[in-house]
């Protein structure tokens, strides 16, 4: 089993937050891949389903950001789980609009959510980084990240978001380059005539051959030539 974490601020207020780019996150995965209701449990809303052939716990803390922490962290003793089974997305500063990057442990960079996570379970789990853009300077910071995504913004986040939800089954199975791959194809699509990115094969896997569709003659004779 595996707990995905979004990181948000519950009320309807804070809904369309660009810190709230988390719980988006979670409520399209849980609606694209027919999660169970949402219910109330370990101080946040939960939802259970399955991605990837694993069960999947989704968890939208509602004790407010900076105590994040609290929530996962009962969660996770409740059924036993590590850090390696823990996935936190959340809003990136450091990132430009539109950009998402998985990273594996690591510090908070002064994300208060993540710190929080931090005190509770320790910094070995996964995070999906969502690029949300910085305001320029650091004491627009907090009314930046408490300000709903601009109008302009809706095209490409509902790009990531339906990218994020067609990647969910990779990143269950630990695949985070398909997943990589997925949000890829929704935010930056090929240009007609290009082929799309493929994943590369698995190491331990040889290419496919090309079928050979001459007939036996024609492959006696290629041997002469």
């Amino acid at each position: 089993m595996q707990i995905f974490v979004g990181l948000g601020n519950p009320g309807g207020k804070y809904a369309r937050n660009r810190h709230n780019i988390g719980f988006m996150a979670l409520d399209r995965i849980a609606a694209d891949h027919g999660f169970g209701p949402w219910k109330a449990k370990f101080q946040g809303q939960i939802a259970e389903g399955v991605l990837g052939g694993d069960k999947v716990l989704l968890l939208k803390p509602e004790t407010f950001m900076n105590l994040s922490g609290q929530s996962v962290g009962e969660a996770m003793r409740f059924f036993k789980l590590s850090p390696a089974d823990l996935t936190v997305f959340h809003d990136e500063l450091d990132l430009a609009p539109g950009k998402v990057r998985l990273k594996q442990g690591g510090g908070h960079a002064g994300h208060n959510g993540l710190r929080s996570i931090h005190g509770h379970v320790g910094d070995a789990y996964a995070r999906v980084r969502l690029g949300i853009g910085h305001p320029g300077r650091k004491e627009l910071v907090a009314a930046y990240v408490l300000h709903d995504f601009a109008k302009a913004d809706e095209g490409w986040l509902d790009d990531v978001l339906r990218g994020l939800s067609d990647g969910a089954p990779a990143l269950a199975q630990g695949d985070g380059a398909r997943f990589q791959n997925a949000v890829a194809l929704r935010v930056a699509p090929p240009r007609p005539g290009k082929p799309a990115p493929q994943a590369a094969p698995a190491a331990d896997q040889p290419p496919a051959e090309a079928a050979d569709d001459r007939s036996p003659m024609q492959r006696l004779m290629d041997k002469f030539k």
